[in-house]
């Protein structure tokens, strides 16, 4: 059902503006006018098209862009708008109300939209969890949160707790990512050379070697020989790439394959290390989070589990959550597992013994989320002039492979 934006008067002459559902236009004013608002505009949320007076007879007819990136809700603006609602929330203020403040103030088009029918099912005398699931657009972490929060009485604390989880992950990740910029803008500077070499530098330089008629050095033939390959089969050898990423897709699809690639990347000697760690950090905030927000242990073990993004991580999760339904604390299954370190597992023991399991939690996702970052630096720092020796090792052997036979003609010649 379509979502409509609109402007208008009161009887009062008060000047009145929102957002409601409707079936078309004809309805919405409909809707309005049993409610005592007089439309002065009314425009389709998202479209940027505007539909009153004559225009709505002519509101099938008109043209639209659907852009698929507006559609998705950057982490972000789910925080903003999440510590948004939080404020209104905590102020007192009813949760309708807060709510469509909290539409008319934001700029995210698509989160507008959504935020709008979450207001309409509210409205509608649907809970917030149920008005949020129903739109597909926030994970279970989310809508169980909300949901542990308004069964708790304790709604704003519960936002306020949601708005630090996703601007503290949206802070690792941006971190990590500004950290990896200049590795990543070398290698591809790196590979702009080395093609640029390979296919407008390299063919002249080969073609008057080739006319000279000489013997050549066998590095240089190699050289040569590649070169001419490169030219003559690139298209052959990007679509071998794209056949072995397709293969790749398919293949970790599958819950085996996904399953054996998750133990190999763990496996790896620096990858894997990181991999673990991003893995744990995740799982011990997500879980924190929510028994701070009043969600069971199982139920939260469910959740937080799918966001380790690993199935050897999530199995062992599942395994605890088994194993706790039974009797035996997080601890155990954990630290029998081997794939927590023994800090991870000792600090959930105390925790447990000591009731204090989600600030042991927090604890240790704040220590390995120190840990990412630091390893991340250290390789960015030794990855950086290892690229540039790299490229400067390809372009040298080049440059000898092609030189070299000509300096040597020339001092024959001489």
């Amino acid at each position: 059902m379509p979502i409509y934006a609109y402007k208008g008067m009161t009887a009062e002459g008060r000047t009145a503006r929102g957002q409601l559902t409707a079936d078309n236009v004809r309805a919405a004013r409909a809707k309005m006018r049993q409610d005592g608002v007089f439309l002065t505009e009314i425009t389709e949320a998202g479209s940027g098209s505007a539909a009153s007076g004559a225009g709505e007879e002519l509101a099938g007819r008109r043209f639209s862009f659907d852009l698929s990136f507006t559609r998705r809700i950057p982490a972000l603006e789910r925080a903003i708008a999440t510590r948004q609602l939080a404020t209104l929330v905590g102020a007192g203020i009813p949760l309708v109300e807060a709510l469509t403040a909290l539409v008319q103030q934001l700029e995210h088009p698509h989160l507008k939209t959504v935020m709008g029918q979450v207001r309409e099912r509210v409205n509608e005398g649907a809970s917030l969890a149920d008005a949020i699931d129903a739109t597909g657009e926030f994970d279970n972490l989310y809508v169980s949160m909300i949901r542990a929060g308004e069964a708790s009485g304790g709604l704003a604390g519960v936002l306020v707790r949601i708005a630090d989880y996703l601007e503290e992950t949206v802070r690792l990740k941006n971190k990590i990512g500004s950290i990896l910029i200049y590795p990543l803008f070398m290698l591809v500077f790196t590979m702009i050379v080395v093609a640029t070499l390979v296919t407008v530098v390299l063919p002249q330089i080969t073609s008057l070697l080739a006319s000279l008629d000489q013997d050549l050095p066998f590095y240089t033939r190699w050289i040569m020989s590649g070169s001419e390959f490169t030219r003559s089969w690139w298209w052959a050898m990007a679509l071998g790439l794209v056949a072995v990423f397709a293969l790749f897709r398919s293949i970790i699809a599958t819950d085996s394959g996904r399953s054996g690639w998750d133990k190999l990347v763990l496996r790896m000697p620096v990858i894997g290390r990181i991999t673990r760690v991003v893995a744990i950090a995740r799982f011990t905030r997500t879980l924190a989070t929510l028994l701070s927000s009043g969600v069971g242990i199982i139920q939260a073990l469910d959740i937080a589990r799918n966001v380790a993004n690993n199935t050897v991580i999530a199995n062992v999760i599942e395994t605890a959550r088994q194993q706790i339904l039974e009797g035996a604390p997080l601890a155990v299954p954990l630290r029998n597992s081997g794939e927590f370190p023994p800090l991870v597992t000792t600090m959930v023991e105390v925790g447990e013994r000591s009731g204090e399991l989600e600030p042991m939690l927090d604890k240790v996702a704040m220590t390995y989320d120190e840990q990412v970052e630091t390893t991340v630096s250290s390789l960015t720092a030794l990855l950086e002039p290892l690229l540039i020796l790299v490229m400067v090792g390809i372009v040298l052997v080049i440059i000898l492979a092609t030189l070299m036979p000509l300096l040597q003609i020339t001092n024959s010649l001489n």
